[in-house]
């Protein structure tokens, strides 16, 4: 004799629609279920023989709404049947889900959901075998997950997918490259010159700027392209369904040319611009990790090309940024290790042809690249920030090799931008001063005009302290900016650098001559010493002679040489009067 079939089995077998209205078999609802109205949740219960037995008052209701109506006595198969229409879940979960439970008797949960409407079921069992079926309208909590959930995936400035929502729909993207073959591709977008936006007019001004930007941005791409907000300045657009990378290329230049056109927000006319990378896959990555990375080193390669430009991502870009980041990690142990050194190149006084100084250039000899020179390493020391004790170490040790100098001879140290703005230059300079006994007249610091970009009281402030210590000051790379002439009269420099670009001209241009010329006429009015850096020839030392310069320098006096090399060179120089 065969087993009778399972009400649940009875259930997976039916194939004719769901009934949705249910009747009742004769038996009414039980007293106790007018007490349970007070409930907010609607309460059914159901006997050991698989009916009805009684129902609340929100449970009818409940059930009404899902246009489902409740008898005592009725089936609970056929109460289930008619209520699967509306699940949200798989059938073979819900089937799973109750047999598990009336296996083990454990509790079976689902939500019902028809229209906006959604009502949770839990199926408790009752110690006498039978169960207490328990619904409650959760619409609202759920429209609020649901909210919640949308809110978590979407940039609350700009209402642009954030990074969360940006890597599923890359994950699905290339989840099809891999069923399909569809190519899809990464563009890293970072604002240039945003930062002083926000700096001088405020972040209510830069926010407002964000979203006109984030406008632009949607008004290049397909509809089913994704642009993405994932950092401060940085978009991100994933461009699906590719066909041809010229597709990518063209999105490229239109991103670089609409949002570097001027912007117009709260009055104010704004220009900024745009540096893209680009990653294709699979070409450039099959996974999201490795198109991130690498859509970054083409980002990053946009950016040293000048900014305001696309760049595609090749492989040669991962070696070198592997061979910086080793270049990085080796330079953060050179000061521990004392792999610096200092040479020092002489200037020469013209008049006489003495030599007054030398200029302190900083060396890395590593014990396995040998001798690293500063425009291998300098850059990127600027740029992570360790420009400013490797500058420290610079001023101290200049001041220690220069006090063994016969008096009168200075020594010239550069000081970068970032070490300028650092709060600790003149307390740094005032201990290295103590702790070595050289007069601080002896001690030049040299600046560019980066120094003086933005200038402020605080940089002048910090020169005014220099000169009360005794230290002079000069100009480094004279010329090349933008505007010196303004910067000579707000400080008084003690000495103007010109740069070797011009004196480079002299023999290839006709009006080098006129330019040194320009330049040495004006250090003489203002009092102040001008030096022609990059003499290689001696023509070149003539033509600056007969120019009115006071000093030069360049490898036609000396190479760069190591500081126990200098009593040799110095001998072989009249001695300074």
């Amino acid at each position: 004799m065969s087993a009778a079939p399972h009400p649940i089995d009875s259930l997976r077998a039916e194939s004719r629609p769901p009934v949705v209205r249910l009747t009742s078999v004769g038996t009414s609802a039980l007293s106790w279920g007018h007490s349970l109205d007070v409930i907010r949740q609607g309460v059914l219960m159901v006997d050991d023989a698989g009916a009805v037995a009684g129902f609340s008052g929100p449970a009818e209701r409940f059930l009404g709404d899902l246009r489902v109506e409740v008898a005592a006595g009725l089936s609970a198969v056929r109460l289930l049947r008619a209520l699967r229409a509306g699940t949200v879940q798989q059938r073979r979960t819900i089937f799973a889900s109750l047999r598990r439970a009336l296996a083990s008797r454990a509790i079976a949960t689902f939500d019902i959901t028809v229209g906006e409407r959604t009502v949770q079921i839990e199926i408790h069992p009752v110690p006498d075998g039978s169960w207490a079926v328990v619904c409650e309208d959760v619409s609202s909590r759920k429209a609020s997950e649901a909210r919640a959930d949308q809110m978590a995936r979407l940039d609350p400035l700009t209402g642009l997918p954030n990074r969360l929502l940006l890597g599923e729909r890359l994950g699905e993207a290339l989840a099809r490259m891999q069923r399909s073959g569809e190519a899809c591709a990464v563009l890293l977008i970072d604002l240039d010159r945003f930062k002083p936006v926000n700096d001088t007019l405020g972040h209510p001004i830069g926010d407002a700027l964000l979203v006109k930007v984030a406008d632009r941005l949607r008004s290049t791409v397909r509809s089913g392209d994704t642009v993405a907000r994932i950092g401060g300045d940085e978009f991100v657009i994933l461009q699906t369904g590719l066909h041809d990378p010229a597709d990518t290329q063209a999105l490229a230049r239109r991103l670089v040319d609409l949002v570097g056109r001027t912007y117009m927000v709260e009055g104010h006319l704004l220009t900024i611009g745009a540096s893209v990378g680009v990653a294709m896959a699979p070409a450039d990555g099959d996974t999201a990790g490795a198109l991130l990375k690498n859509v970054d080193l083409a980002l990053y390669r946009a950016k040293l090309d000048g900014r305001g430009t696309y760049r595609f991502f090749e492989p040669e870009m991962d070696a070198r940024m592997q061979a910086r980041r080793r270049l990085e990690l080796d330079m953060r142990q050179a000061l521990a290790r004392r792999e610096f050194e200092l040479h020092y190149q002489p200037q020469m006084q013209l008049d006489g042809d003495r030599l007054i100084g030398c200029e302190a250039l900083i060396r890395w000899r590593h014990p396995e690249r040998g001798m690293v020179l500063p425009l291998d390493f300098i850059p990127l020391a600027e740029e992570i920030g360790l420009i400013v004790p490797i500058g420290e170490w610079v001023i101290r040790q200049a001041c220690r090799d220069a006090v063994a100098w016969p008096d009168g001879m200075s020594v010239a140290v550069n000081v970068s931008p970032a070490q300028f703005k650092s709060d600790r230059l003149v307390e740094t300079i005032m201990s290295a001063l103590a702790n070595s006994g050289l007069s601080a007249k002896r001690l030049e610091i040299e600046i560019t005009e980066g120094v003086l970009l933005e200038e402020s009281e605080k940089t002048l402030r910090t020169l005014h302290r220099l000169r009360g210590l005794g230290v002079r000051v000069s100009m480094d790379d004279f010329g090349t900016g933008y505007s010196s002439l303004s910067y000579l009269r707000s400080f008084p420099f003690d000495k103007i650098k010109i740069d070797r670009s011009f004196v480079r001209d002299l023999s290839s241009k006709p009006d080098g001559d006129a330019i040194i010329r320009a330049i040495a006429g004006l250090g003489k009015s203002l009092g102040m010493i001008t030096v022609a850096e990059g003499v290689e020839t001696s023509e070149q030392l003539q033509r600056i002679r007969d120019e009115g310069c006071t000093d030069v320098q360049g490898y036609f006096i000396s190479r760069p040489v190591p500081a126990d090399d200098l009593p040799a060179l110095f001998a072989g120089f009249p001695a300074r009067a």
